[in-house]
């Protein structure tokens, strides 16, 4: 099997970070989100993977190639973000005659895949989908199941649900995949949905078998989504200390420190967290499902449940909760004041609070 990973698209949902990142490379707990689906096609022994890629590919070309998967990678342009079955066309060159697993970029599972695959290629069914239970299924691509279980019908973001189970970005397909996206027409967002695609299979007597995941399932289109799979990933984490600590610090709970990082005076330390490398983390208090990036400074100031990514600065800040931090950003404050603040900043933004 070969895999296609998604990484293009607007990621509308996450400005002002998506003005000048790509969306798939926003980090949970200090590795891009694009590497979950990554590491997920490479432990289940896929070696060719393609990735669609769109706006800032320059940008995801280099961090994928960044990595050290041992996996051969082909990126596949899709200059405008025409829909999940639009995605599967323009990369039926690369599939050839393979069956492959299409995964959504910005989306993360406990678990992996490995497991589904294998029942996919057990099976004799032409489409394997991944269904879950959520709140919200006018947000998704939803199924209807009938007695037995068989998929009976898909439709993209009903405004009148016919059930809670939503797809999960991750599909298996044979190559008559490819037949599906050449019959189907545009909606009415002006995209080649994945859910006509499928519904086409099924219309046309081929077979479509669908698996409830097991373990949670994160869709990171906006920034609460990615501060609960911030959450989610944290609560996984072993405590691994490669910094400096000075004695009069206090650690408590499950920590990662990376490298060249040096935490001082007074600091309190409350996990699950993780801080990356060559970090200054003074007098300060980072708090429980925290992560902060490489290259970071946080002085007099107190952070949880936020994410900071590289290269950053929260200086006399007071308390800053449930905020998304991007690369190159400075947060100044004068301290005098109690208040907590939530905040979703851009790059290099410059904010006195």
């Amino acid at each position: 099997m070969k895999g296609l990973v998604l990484s293009g698209g607007y990621g509308t949902g996450l400005r002002p970070l998506t003005f000048s990142q790509q969306k798939q490379l926003i980090p949970v707990a200090n590795k891009p989100v694009l590497f979950y689906a990554i590491d997920d096609l490479v432990n289940t022994g896929i070696s060719e993977i393609g990735v669609i890629v769109g706006p800032h590919k320059e940008q995801v070309i280099k961090t994928v190639q960044s990595g050290n998967w041992g996996v051969n990678f082909t990126f596949i342009d899709q200059p405008e973000p025409l829909g999940l079955a639009h995605a599967i066309k323009i990369s039926k060159d690369f599939i050839g005659e393979d069956s492959f697993v299409m995964y959504l970029g910005d989306n993360i599972l406990k678990g992996g895949i490995e497991e589904y695959i294998k029942e996919f290629q057990r099976s004799n069914a032409d489409a394997h989908i991944l269904l879950t239970e959520v709140q919200n299924p006018e947000r998704f691509g939803v199924a209807q199941l009938d007695e037995k279980g068989n998929v009976i019908k898909l439709i993209e973001k009903p405004k009148i649900p016919p059930s809670n189970l939503a797809l999960v970005g991750i599909y298996m397909f044979k190559p008559i995949i490819f037949e599906a996206t050449e019959e189907i027409k545009p909606s009415w967002r002006n995209e080649l949905e994945i859910t006509d695609a499928i519904q086409w299979l099924i219309d046309h007597g081929y077979k479509v078998k669908a698996s409830k995941v097991k373990g949670w399932w994160k869709d990171t289109g906006r920034p609460e989504d990615i501060l609960d799979a911030n959450r989610l990933v944290l609560d996984e984490i072993e405590t691994k200390i490669e910094g400096k600590i000075e004695s009069n610090v206090i650690i408590k709970g499950r920590v990662k420190i990376g490298r060249e990082t040096l935490v001082k005076n007074n600091s309190i330390i409350k996990g699950p967290c993780v801080i990356g490398s060559n970090c200054l983390i003074e007098n300060s208090f980072i708090g429980p499902y925290t992560s902060i990036g490489n290259n970071c400074k946080i002085i007099n100031s107190e952070i949880e449940d936020s994410i900071i990514m590289d290269d950053s600065e929260i200086i006399s800040a007071g308390r800053i909760i449930g905020s998304l931090i991007g690369k190159e950003v400075k947060v100044v404050k004068d301290g005098s004041s109690i208040q907590g603040f939530k905040l979703v900043l851009g790059d290099k933004s410059k904010m006195l609070i």
